[in-house]
């Protein structure tokens, strides 16, 4: 990605959406796994620049760590302090790595430096330090007081009194006092010196602690007691649930974009206070459901999003995404409780202000508030700038769906939690065009052209059941055995270049026209396990700024949301005419009477089929080509989608 993505103007947001792994959940767990005994395996873990810090940490510390597949870990725990006694660690800008690496080092005997890039810097991290410093732990300043980085030496640990922590900046210095403090196998006591932020993450804590043998008991949100003799143990096999945080893009594109906007890996059952974002958009008219593993949100049904003033301490990542969502409602908003903006990875609430009246929002800013009061019109072509902060080009993605272009400045920041952010909002953001018709009515001719003149993607989906029918046929698999030809389409090695098409690094763009392939590909094309196995590797082609899919069911099962639905038809004998055309053009022997009854028998054979019958939807758009020449069937289907899709 380049120094800035531009986004095209949205209107419509619709899909479902597979969330990655928690950034909070993933290096919790890595670290808990680390610290005990036994070997774990953590599924699901989050593939992201704060968890790839904190396993080059781990593994400089000692920890064994074997990569099991894309997204498994198996951490072979060192069972109490790090074994490894001196090391100079760099952490990014992760403090779901520094806080916690700091206090379980500052109990692990060793002699140790940390540090991060700049911003980490900034970040202050006094309440942690005065904390393990209570207990005599000897961890000093190597540049400002209050702030990394630091140096970390051994030192005796007494645990006599209990440890007075304040937790009004940050929950994470509880956090790592938590996690650490069953290192020493002593009972220990941690009161809180002021009030507690971010309770739910505080929450997700203490339930990975249990889980790996360790149980806090709690007075409230004020004492907290670990009894003496405890030892974290693997639990064995572990998932890392989806990112609520992540979630909130989604589901509030979902309640701005109309939806339905699905996103798997959270729901009722999750452990992450952020699943509470639901109940924002609720509050604000959005149609909410939820599952025991998946949250849908959609549209009020007024069509608009009410104003709202909310308290949202409880979720101030997700919060983030309100205010955005906040330009979409129909009055003034007011953001209260996150003073915790101030010290994340930007000054988020004064960065938010400043981005939002880009955009011509009226935006005013307390030491703990955001006010927010929308325009009816966005400005267009706004320079967001993102201040390396991951959230801060998630949340203004939303802002194309205002119907005006956006540009979002350092769009890769969000590598730090969520690095496919933006092909992901693609898949649910993008407008698709889909395009069905009879054979020989032109449609996968006019769709190629609709999108080249677009700037879209272009899937002829045709050609992926040609393909597979052809990598069936090269692996010597028999094309009537479902469940291999089925096997074979899940991992097509398949590219579209242009007007290129390549399977497993060959060009086949030819090879797929054969007589043969065809054969086979209507024959595979009817198997239900082998569409199932192409549908999210047809969904997976919808990306920014838009798509226009050829195909039989596009409109009906792959796309069902699509904007833009178009039923290309012309008369039998005007379709046998242009295949006789084409085939004397090309040199090869034509009947015009067989064409014509071959064609009519086809169309016959497809309205009859059990799988993706041919048929027009309800909510697509007839155009009859019989009298047109391309040219005119281009410019009918644009005049659709101009109609459909004024932005």
């Amino acid at each position: 990605m380049s120094g800035f993505l531009d986004l095209p103007a949205l209107s419509r947001a619709a899909g479902t959406i597979r969330l990655p792994g928690s950034k909070s959940i993933s290096n919790r767990m890595l670290l808990l796994a680390a610290l005990a005994e036994g070997t774990t395996e953590i599924h699901d873990l989050l593939d992201s620049d704060d968890t790839r810090v904190m396993l080059t940490a781990l593994a400089a510390l000692g920890v064994g760590l074997d990569k099991r597949g894309a997204d498994v870990w198996r951490v072979r725990g060192v069972g109490g302090p790090f074994p490894v006694k001196q090391g100079d660690l760099f952490l990014g800008n992760a403090g779901t790595a520094f806080r916690p690496l700091t206090a379980a080092l500052a109990l692990s005997g060793g002699h140790y430096k940390l540090s991060g890039v700049p911003r980490m810097h900034e970040r202050p991290i006094g309440d942690l330090v005065d904390g393990l410093r209570q207990i005599g732990a000897d961890v000093r300043y190597l540049g400002h007081e209050g702030f990394p980085p630091l140096e970390v030496r051994p030192a005796e640990i007494r645990l006599d009194e209990p440890i007075r922590v304040r937790g009004d900046v940050s929950s994470q210095f509880l956090t790592a006092l938590l996690m650490a403090l069953p290192l020493t196998g002593k009972p220990a006591v941690i009161e809180m010196a002021t009030e507690l932020i971010s309770k739910p993450y505080i929450e997700i804590t203490l339930n990975l602690m249990a889980r790996f043998g360790v149980k806090v008991e709690r007075e409230g949100w004020a004492r907290f007691t670990i009894a003496g003799g405890q030892r974290y143990r693997s639990p064995g096999t572990v998932h890392v649930e989806g990112d609520a945080s992540g979630a909130s893009y989604f589901l509030a594109a979902g309640a701005i974009g109309g939806g339905p906007v699905r996103v798997e890996g959270v729901g009722r059952n999750s452990i992450q206070g952020d699943v509470k974002f639901a109940d924002a958009l609720a509050a604000m008219g959005a149609r909410i459901e939820m599952g025991d593993n998946w949250i849908e949100a959609r549209a009020p049904a007024s069509g608009k999003l009410k104003a709202f003033d909310l308290d949202l301490n409880h979720i101030p990542d997700a919060a983030m995404t309100l205010a955005v969502a906040a330009l979409f409602t129909d009055g003034p908003c007011k953001l209260r409780n996150i003073a915790s903006w101030r010290v994340k990875e930007t000054d988020r609430i004064a960065a938010m202000a400043t981005e939002l009246r880009k955009l011509g929002a009226m935006a005013e800013e307390g030491s703990d508030w955001l006010g927010v009061s929308p325009r009816l019109t966005f400005v267009a072509n706004a320079a967001i700038d993102t201040y390396d902060d991951h959230r801060m080009a998630m949340c203004f993605s939303l802002a194309a769906l205002g119907g005006v272009p956006v540009r979002i400045n350092d769009p890769d920041c969000v590598a730090k939690t969520f690095p496919d952010y933006f092909d992901r909002f693609g898949r649910v953001a993008a407008p698709v065009i889909a395009i069905d018709g009879p054979s020989a009515s032109g449609k996968g001719t006019v769709a190629q052209r609709v999108a080249k003149t677009l700037g879209f993607h272009f899937l002829d989906s045709g050609a992926l059941y040609r393909l597979t029918a052809l990598a069936a046929m090269r692996a010597g698999v028999a094309l009537d055995d479902e469940a291999a030809v089925a096997a074979v389409a899940a991992a097509l090695a398949a590219e579209f270049e242009g007007e290129r098409i390549l399977l497993d690094g060959d060009e086949v763009t030819e090879a797929i026209r054969a007589e043969e392939v065809g054969v086979g590909a209507s024959k595979v094309a009817a198997m239900p396990a082998v569409r199932a196995a192409l549908l999210e590797r047809q969904r997976g082609y919808r990306q920014l700024p838009g798509l226009v899919a050829d195909g039989r069911d596009m409109g009906s099962v792959v796309f069902p949301e699509a904007p833009v639905k178009v039923f290309l038809t012309a008369s039998a004998e005007a379709r046998a005419e242009r295949r006789y055309k084409q085939l004397i053009e090309k040199g090869m022997p034509a009947n015009m009477r067989t064409l014509l009854q071959d064609l009519q028998e086809r169309d016959i054979r497809d309205a009859a089929r059990s799988v993706a019958p041919l048929r027009q939807c309800v909510d697509a758009e007839l155009v009859d080509t019989t009298n047109m020449g391309i040219d005119e069937a281009v410019a009918a289907v644009l005049d659709q989608v101009r109609r459909k899709l004024p932005k």
